[in-house]
């Protein structure tokens, strides 16, 4: 199975990438710019003739969800005009397409985790932009299978678990929000979902039908819930660790409104594609572990 992820400096693009690695039926490539630019047809073109890839996975996003509100115009050519440019190029192609969303489509107000039945009411800019990519992306192909998830974290860049662990090397209390709640998903585990999505997918005339469905990690807990979680891991294993202050989110306040309640029911993708992510502490444990243990790139 030919493989093409875009936006290859992202935390999912490359452990998607590094994941397909370990599996010999999976030839996979992570291109991003200027080689695959989804603001330009042509070098998406390029690229699509190139790899002539079975699938494509489109994990390439503007994810600043604060810078969102002052440049909309940014996160709106990417979210939205680059996910269905690369859409519609896949379409031309004969190519399925995997495109990757996020929680931020909900406003946050319902008290039970979302499902894909629920209708989306994004509050941020980032929210809406994603949104108006999932219609682009099912419009310009009908083979398509979108996954929102939500508060994606691995061992590198920049994520809530590598930020604990850098402040804690720093400070002995931190103030953590305890008013937001979500579903942590660990990259490895989406990973390993995305590319069995995947193998699905390229099977052919029996594969499982197309449309959205959500992604994440199991089981939900808030923002300080999660801290203290990477905190009890990291002492363990002899790592930095601090003391947490829950605050609310009025404390901490952004510019770009979050939702209160981000989590995902994912029971559809394991009807149909017989696929759950672990539970969340698992990917806490995992990442944790390679934090501390593992040399960076």
């Amino acid at each position: 199975m030919r493989v093409l992820i875009t936006g290859s400096h992202g935390q999912v693009a490359q452990t998607v990438a590094q994941v397909a690695a370990s599996r010999p039926e999976v030839s996979a490539l992570a291109m991003g710019r200027p080689a695959l630019d989804l603001c330009s047809v042509p070098s998406i073109r390029r690229a699509l003739f190139e790899i002539s890839p079975d699938i494509v996975i489109n994990t390439a996003a503007y994810t600043d969800v604060d810078n969102a509100e002052r440049e909309p115009q940014r996160a709106f050519e990417l979210n939205a005009d680059g996910a269905a440019a690369i859409a519609a190029e896949a379409a031309q192609a004969k190519v399925p397409i995997i495109h990757l969303s996020t929680d931020y489509v909900f406003d946050g107000t319902k008290p039970a985790p979302y499902t894909e039945e629920d209708k989306p009411a994004p509050a941020s800019v980032y929210g809406l932009s994603k949104l108006q990519g999932e219609a682009a992306v099912a419009n310009a192909n009908a083979m398509h299978v979108i996954l929102r998830t939500a508060w994606v974290y691995s061992p590198y860049g920049r994520n809530f678990v590598t930020t604990m662990i850098e402040r804690a090397r720093e400070s002995e209390v931190l103030e953590v929000v305890d008013d937001q709640t979500g579903s942590p998903t660990y990259a490895r585990h989406l990973a390993d979902v995305i590319l069995s999505i995947a193998a699905q997918v390229v099977a052919g005339p029996a594969a499982p039908a197309w449309g959205v469905y959500h992604a994440a990690g199991s089981g939900g807990v808030s923002w300080c819930g999660l801290a203290k979680e990477v905190f009890a891991v990291s002492r363990k294993l002899g790592g930095p660790a601090a003391q947490i202050a829950p605050i609310n989110g009025s404390q901490y306040p952004t510019v770009a409104a979050r939702p209160q309640n981000a989590q995902l029911d994912c029971s559809k993708l394991e009807r149909t594609f017989g696929l759950q992510l672990p539970d969340w502490r698992d990917g806490v444990a995992d990442c944790v572990q390679r934090l501390l243990t593992e040399a960076p790139d």
